[in-house]
């Protein structure tokens, strides 16, 4: 900064201080005002007081686990944030948030308090005391991974309760929906279980009508290896099948686990028909797994029976834990949120905060203070220097402030 640029500031630092000195005690009491009457406001204004309760997701098991382990990995996604789970974000108090959000509880909070008369709204619409009740309620994700549930009311008794209701009603929802997701599942698996039962019974009436028309047939043990194969893959197709209806229940058709689900099916069944056609790599050099297409007819029509049968006992032996665990999860109605702190009445209010209503005003006063003053001065200087100006600027605000005034 050369010296002529210093004696401009230094010039313009001393007119700032100038006119600051000048209008001084306007200044003083202009602020004093406003920031006295912005304190007096918080000293007088109805008192707000808040009262948080927080609550933790209770452990439970997933019906995902029994099938591939995948209830950790299916856990760490979101349907309702869809990308943005990835980035760990704990999709339990997501949920808990949106049911306590919900209108259901919305309603239910506003007419079980009258808060219409408490926010003093009776005649107003109902989407305002909706607005209202919102804005007087703070849901927070802790780093922790629990959930906090703040109300501010005007009775300190009264917000613990809010709090207090709001978490009853959170674990009475969020086990209802718990238990109609056990439902759906328990369904499905059931009907995939009493399915399995009739084809083991069909398969166990045709192996004797079989036996019984030709006795006894030797299977070679290439023939026997090919149908553990093909039952083991079977299986891994059924689990599949399994694990893709019920995480399709659970998350919905368009969750990246179900895409990945739905391609090792599709790959599993292409297995199949290689094996079955003979044209699976494996069976290329080496004859350990014989085609089915190349036994002889008698032989292979009891090996079919055999094959099926087998699968159908793997299945069994997969399905039947995973049905009666079905079962449980159903029956079972125990709390789904575990209560960490239970909200209690406060002893000091919340809001208004006097320090932050007194340094709001302050600063806004004294912004608003500076630029009248250096207005007024800027028009002191104008009507010596140019009065004509002045004139006209004074005489275009007095027919404005007319205009007004009749309105």
């Amino acid at each position: 900064m050369d010296q002529k640029q210093e004696t401009y500031v230094g010039r313009t630092f001393i007119e700032f201080l100038t006119v600051v000195i000048k209008y001084r005690w306007f200044l003083f009491w202009f602020v004093f005002t406003i920031t006295a009457g912005a304190t007096l406001y918080a000293l007088l204004a109805p008192k707000w007081y808040k009262a948080t309760a927080s609550v933790f997701p209770a452990e439970k098991t997933d019906l995902l686990s029994t099938l591939s382990g995948l209830s950790s990995l299916a856990k760490g996604f979101s349907a309702s944030k869809g990308l943005a789970a990835l980035t760990g974000a704990n999709t339990e108090a997501d949920r808990y948030i949106a049911i306590l959000k919900s209108a259901t509880i919305t309603d239910d909070v506003i007419k079980k308090f009258d808060l219409r008369k408490e926010y003093e709204m009776e005649d107003d619409y109902y989407e305002k005391v909706v607005k209202k009740w919102q804005s007087n309620l703070e849901l927070e994700i802790q780093d922790e991974g629990n959930l906090t549930i703040t109300v501010y009311d005007k009775n300190p008794q009264k917000a613990a309760d809010i709090a207090n209701y709001l978490v009853e009603r959170l674990n009475e929802i969020n086990t209802k929906l718990s238990v109609t997701n056990a439902k759906a599942n328990r369904e499905f698996v059931e009907k995939r279980y009493l399915q399995n039962i009739a084809d083991i019974n069909n398969l166990e009436s045709a192996m004797k009508q079989f036996q019984e028309k030709y006795g006894v047939i030797a299977i070679p043990e290439q023939i026997e290896a090919t149908v553990k194969s093909m039952s083991s893959i079977y299986l891994d197709l059924y689990k599949k099948e399994i694990e893709f209806n019920v995480m399709q229940q659970t998350y919905g058709k368009d969750h990246p686990l179900v895409a990945n689900t739905k391609i090792e099916m599709n790959e599993l069944r292409k297995k199949i028909n290689q094996l079955n056609a003979g044209t699976d790599i494996s069976q290329k050099d080496v004859k350990l797994l014989i085609p089915f297409k190349e036994a002889p007819q008698l032989a292979n029509e009891y090996l079919k029976i055999y094959r099926n049968l087998e699968i159908q006992y793997k299945i069994l032996e997969f399905i039947q834990p995973l049905y009666e665990q079905a079962k449980v999860e159903e029956a079972r109605n125990t709390p789904s949120v575990i209560v960490l702190d239970k909200a209690g009445p406060a002893e000091r209010k919340a809001k208004p905060k006097i320090s932050i209503y007194a340094s709001i005003a302050f600063i806004i006063s004294l912004f608003l203070g500076l630029v009248i003053v250096f207005t007024l001065e800027l028009l002191n200087r104008l009507k010596v220097a140019d009065n004509s100006k002045y004139n006209f600027i004074v005489n275009e605000f007095k027919k404005d402030l007319k205009k007004f005034s009749k309105k």
